[in-house]
């Protein structure tokens, strides 16, 4: 029988959070993904990276730049272009007790695997009655890049997001993607990891503490990005910055915009959320994803169930188009959330523009 018992880790799941008061530089995200991952490989040999291009290429993105000069082609290993049969390598060396790191040049190549992360990952712990552990992590772009069609320009957030047994995180700033794969590798469950192509080149100011090789962030907890007392605005991945750049517009209009970074969409913060609309009482939920079945829809039912009581006007959700994404640069702006669509929705939800029903 393959049975790994669950060990707890010597290592911190994720250090105290603290004010972070200062920022010592700024690092990509790129940089940050790298670095958390170059640490976590240092400090524990269990730890090892494969995928399409990992190796000799130093990843399709450049994340593991320089990774398999210092930890040589039995911990970065280069695989044939074959997702079902290296994330069911990776799924097998973690009921072993190894921590894989399995990164997908997309999450749409994904859908070649998905059998060995939903059925084979995410299921193992709860069918075996706890003794099969499966820490491994999926991680890679995910999401709307640019002009690249259709098939390679899906979010699944809520794909992953709707299964037991997976965590799933999807990080904005370059704090977010160090701390949170820090705590994903460590993690003794499957965890998704969902990054953005268009957010690799983006600097963000980090704080000594974040560069720190204990930092960690904990999983589950959404950020408070901009506090405010009109509406609530929750986002993930790169609509962060464009709801942080809303509440910017709102806020030249009178409007206190508070952002919520989610950070975590499974678990999810229903907590933060929750307490954060009933202070503004108001929600625009903002994601990249189709609007059926995602987690904006998700989101709205938590603050209906919990919060009804507090809402003074109707949930606004800001979604992608419910369309396979265009090629043609003009239309796929048109088919992913702008700024001007969240600034909209948020002056809607604050009877400050007539609403679509009287529009229409």
């Amino acid at each position: 029988m393959l049975g790994v018992i669950r060990h707890k880790s010597i290592r911190p799941a994720f250090s105290a959070i603290r004010h972070l008061s200062s920022a010592a530089k700024e690092i990509t995200v790129r940089e940050a993904l790298n670095s958390a991952l170059d640490e976590e490989m240092s400090a524990d040999p269990k730890v090892f990276l494969m995928g399409e291009e990992v190796g000799e290429y130093q990843g399709a993105y450049k994340i593991s730049k320089g990774l398999l000069d210092k930890y040589g082609p039995e911990r970065v290993l280069d695989t044939p272009i074959t997702e079902a049969g290296f994330t069911g390598i990776g799924v097998g060396a973690a009921y072993y007790g190894l921590r894989p790191v399995v990164e997908f040049m997309t999450f749409n190549f994904s859908m070649q695997a998905i059998d060995h992360i939903i059925n084979s990952a995410a299921k193992s712990n709860y069918m075996s009655a706890g003794q099969i552990s499966v820490p491994i992590v999926f991680r890679g772009p995910n999401g709307a890049a640019a002009g690249v069609g259709a098939q390679h320009s899906q979010c699944y957030a809520s794909w992953y997001g709707s299964c037991p047994g997976l965590k799933v995180l999807s990080p904005y700033s370059s704090e977010d993607a160090r701390g949170l794969l820090k705590a994903a590798i460590r993690d003794p469950d499957p965890v998704v990891f969902l990054e953005n192509e268009l957010l690799y080149g983006e600097s963000f100011p980090v704080s000594a503490e974040v560069l720190d090789s204990s930092f960690c962030l904990p999983i589950g907890k959404a950020k408070i990005e901009r506090e405010g007392k009109d509406v609530t605005i929750t986002a993930y991945s790169k609509m962060v910055g464009f709801a942080l750049k809303a509440a910017e517009t709102l806020a030249k209009e009178g409007i206190s915009a508070e952002v919520i970074n989610l950070r975590s969409i499974r678990p999810l913060d229903r907590s933060t959320i929750n307490t954060s609309v009933r202070k503004t009482n108001r929600l625009v939920t903002v994601e990249e994803g189709f609007p059926q079945h995602g987690v904006g829809a998700e989101i709205c039912t938590s603050v209906i169930e919990e919060s009804f009581g507090y809402l003074d006007a109707p949930v606004e959700r800001i979604a992608g188009a419910d369309v396979p994404m265009p090629h043609a640069a003009n239309l796929e702006r048109m088919a992913v959330p702008q700024v001007e669509d969240i600034v909209r929705a948020a002056k809607r939800a604050c009877y400050r523009s007539v609403p679509l029903a009287a529009s229409a």
